[in-house]
Parts: structure tokens; C-alpha cells; sequence
């Protein structure tokens, strides 16, 4: 009998836990089912997609690179200082924490509420800082093509509204934060934002979605150069944003 009622407690237990994640740990299966052989090119592909690890991966552009939008200084006191901080202390804490950082960064993140406050600092931060990189590009083109302009037309009526709607989310942001843009589990668009370095991935919060396009507004990412100017931050990012990448994790997750 104690074992039968410790069995239906472990059950009970289990199904409050996988509720308490539901969004973020069905995003997140929605998305590695989408990165199958049949969907991407290959696992290489799928991982640089939707697998972020524990240590910081080196920046695929030079410091300088993103100037005039972004100086260099900034770049570097941001990559070097901050963003190597969240990898560092995230790395400690997983340690103590005996998490298997063989495995993706986002089943912590999808589980975050189980874990110390400094995990859900530095594992939001390293994720979030580790994608950040990857949406931005020297070469930007300005403007999304393909399935991910269709969606973005059909969500939000056309390419300027987007980007006015998700500007507002990166402005009204009191304080630090993130503005993002999601793939729901519903396999649709959705912006929002989320305060310090929480992300749409924890099982937290009240928006919720695997991140295709984020933007950094705490102040070190833009103070050197605009002060408090965070409006023209935003509207020189643009020049910026990588839509081939954003556009490529869009279209696995669909």
C-alpha cells in the first residue's frame, strides 16, 4: 500500500511539474522534433539552431564589425565582461546544481523554477546574450523574405507595423530587459518582453515561446554610444538583425 501511494505522489508530482513547465517544455520538444533528419540539414544544422550549451561560443564577427550601429567598445565590454559573466557563474552553479550541461541549456531553462535564483539569472543571461549574437550580422538586409515576411504580414498587418509593435515592446520595457520575438505552441508569431534576463523559454512569467529574434535593452548593451537614448538604440538595430538566421528557425519550427 506505501508503495502504491508513493507511486500515485511521484505521479501527482510529476504531472504538477510538466504543467508548471507546459509551454516552455512543449515548445521546446515541438522544436527538436522539427529539427529531425526529414526537416533540417543535419544535426550540426539542428544545434546551431535550438542547442545552446554552457560555455560561451566565440563571436563569428569582430568587435568593430557592427559599427557604426554598435561601437566596438561596447561590443567588447559587453561579449568579454557581461555576457563571459553569465557563462562563467552558469557554469558554477550547474556544477552545484549536478545539471548534465552534456544536454541543452533549454531543458534548464524549461525547468527554471526548480532552480536557485542565480541559475535563472546566469542561465537566462548566457542563453540570451548567446543568441543575441547570432541574430545580428555586419551584412543585414533590412527586411525578412519568404514564409517568415508571409507570417509577419499576415500577424501584423505589414513589415513597418512589426517592427513598430516590437520596438514598443523593446521601449516600454521599464528597466533592464529583453524584447522578443516568439513561435508560439501554436506555431504562431507573438512579441513580448521580459524583465533582467528571463526569457519566453522558462516555465515563468507570463509570455511564453521559443525565440526566434531578441533584443538586449539593458543599458550596457547601448550606453557608450546613445546614453539614454534607447529609442535610437532600437531603430539603428535593425540595420543589424540577421534575418536569414531568424528566418531559418522560424521556418524549423512551423
Amino acid at each position: 500500500m506505501n508503495n502504491l501511494l508513493n507511486r500515485r505522489k511521484f505521479l501527482q508530482d510529476s504531472t504538477k511539474a510538466s504543467l508548471a513547465a507546459g509551454i516552455g517544455l512543449a515548445t521546446f520538444a515541438s522544436f527538436l522534433k522539427s529539427c529531425s533528419p526529414s526537416r533540417a540539414a543535419s544535426g550540426k544544422a539542428a544545434e546551431r539552431l535550438f542547442w545552446t550549451g554552457f560555455s560561451q561560443t566565440p563571436l563569428s564577427y569582430g568587435y568593430s564589425a557592427l559599427e557604426p550601429m554598435i561601437d566596438a567598445k561596447t561590443m567588447e565590454i559587453h561579449y568579454s565582461r557581461h555576457a563571459a559573466g553569465y557563462a562563467k557563474a552558469l557554469q558554477e552553479e550547474a556544477e552545484a546544481a549536478k545539471v548534465d550541461t552534456s544536454k541543452p541549456l533549454e531543458n534548464v531553462l524549461a525547468n527554471i523554477s526548480r532552480y536557485s535564483v542565480k541559475m535563472r539569472n546566469n542561465a537566462g543571461g548566457h542563453y540570451n546574450h548567446e543568441l543575441f549574437w547570432k541574430c545580428m550580422t555586419p551584412n543585414g538586409k533590412g527586411t525578412p523574405t519568404g514564409k517568415l515576411l508571409d507570417a509577419i504580414n499576415a500577424a501584423y498587418g505589414s513589415f513597418a507595423d512589426f517592427k513598430t509593435k516590437f520596438a514598443d515592446q523593446a521601449k516600454s520595457r521599464f528597466g533592464s530587459g529583453w524584447a522578443w520575438l516568439v513561435v508560439d505552441r501554436n506555431k504562431k508569431l507573438a512579441l513580448g518582453s521580459t524583465p533582467n534576463q528571463d526569457n519566453p523559454l522558462m516555465d515563468i512569467g507570463n509570455f511564453h515561446g521559443t525565440p526566434i529574434l531578441g533584443l538586449d535593452v539593458w543599458e550596457h548593451a547601448y550606453y557608450l554610444k546613445y546614453q539614454n537614448k534607447r529609442p535610437d538604440y532600437i531603430e539603428n538595430w535593425w540595420k543589424l538583425v540577421d534575418w536569414d538566421f531568424v528566418a531559418k528557425r522560424y521556418e524549423a519550427l512551423i
